[in-house]
């Protein structure tokens, strides 16, 4: 998938789900697009699926996967299954738990748990940032999984991480950082994503607010190929869309970009028909004195069909955005 997109200038869109419903509205999404598409898991959404008893990031998260596995056999597409941001103080509760399910499933004769993992050491020093994406590479590249890792910090605040005290120019990844990249794991032999930032915001803000620099992928890229030749171009990770120019977005699909974090907007797309049927329906859904609430009303069933057809539409246009529409390689 990821070279088909590098090799096509077109990108994939990662979804962030919280529950069965966000996840089914995701494939529907990428089905009604005809695109291949990756779904996505953070520690918070992990933690979330798992429920207020349990409230495990990764037993949350190996959940939706499993769901996922399940529904996917019934979509003519490709979804890939990743986790998003996971901190340093972190990995050893989310990440390294999901690796060891992969491995428990191939030592069976399955295929992997999850596809890859977003190790987020943004946080460190360039060099500590990758003496700890070297220890998980390794164990990535044993089960052939992808890691994705990012330098640079994303602004703005997702699932409870908040960047937003962060000074300007940790905005933005330099040339150098991204060779510093390519050179801790290139060594491992397996395949990486790299998450570099370029003045991209978490959250969501009115068009035109978020100042992008996406010639910086593009200096970092040159800077790469220029030191370890044109088979070294990296597969770059978009996070924080919400509210970029889709002149910027596309522009970024020419600098090598093959997957743009969708999560904020599909959020809002979801609860919208929440928000409208509660209003709409305020009247039925409560037992007043001698009247009785109205069930067909009150039924989750019957709004939360309405949420993931709008979030599905989200999906779908985000496939649009990013020029994945009916380019599957499902055949």
């Amino acid at each position: 998938m990821l070279k088909a997109a590098h090799e096509g200038h077109y990108a994939f869109p990662a979804i962030n789900v919280t529950s069965t419903e966000t996840a089914n509205a995701a494939l529907k999404g990428f089905a009604d697009a005809g695109s291949d598409g990756i779904i996505q898991v953070s520690t918070g959404g992990g933690e979330f699926a798992s429920g207020l008893h349990i409230k495990d990031m990764a037993i949350g998260a190996i959940s939706i996967a499993e769901h996922v596995h399940q529904m996917a056999e019934h979509y003519n597409l490709y979804v890939a299954l990743h986790t998003d941001h996971c901190q340093p103080k972190k990995v050893d509760t989310f990440i390294r738990p999901l690796i060891a399910a992969t491995a428990r499933r191939r030592a069976a004769g399955q295929g992997n748990l999850f596809q890859s993992h977003m190790y987020d050491g943004s946080e460190l020093p360039l060099d500590e940032n990758m003496k700890i994406a070297k220890e998980l590479m390794k164990e990535c590249v044993e089960n052939e999984i992808i890691l994705e890792v990012e330098t640079g910090v994303v602004g703005g605040e997702e699932d409870g991480i908040d960047h937003s005290d962060h000074p300007a120019e940790k905005l933005y990844t330099t040339p150098e950082d991204m060779v510093g990249v390519y050179e801790a794991l290139h060594p491992f032999g397996g395949t990486f994503m790299v998450a570099a930032t370029f003045g991209n915001v978490h959250g969501i803000y009115k068009p035109g607010n978020v100042k992008l620099r996406p010639k910086i992928l593009k200096e970092g890229q040159a800077a790469v190929t220029g030191k370890f030749g044109p088979e070294a171009a990296l597969f770059l990770v978009f996070h924080g869309g919400s509210g970029s120019e889709l002149s910027d977005i596309h522009e970024t699909l020419d600098y090598g970009v093959v997957k743009m974090n969708v999560d904020t907007d599909t959020q809002y797309h979801f609860t919208q028909p929440v928000k409208e049927w509660m209003i709409a329906n305020q009247d039925e859904l409560t037992h007043k004195g001698d009247q009785m609430a109205n069930k067909k009303k009150f039924d989750p069933r019957g709004y939360l069909k309405k949420a993931e057809e709008s979030m599905a539409a989200r999906v779908r246009t985000a496939c649009q955005d990013l020029k994945s529409d009916g380019k599957t390689l499902f055949k």
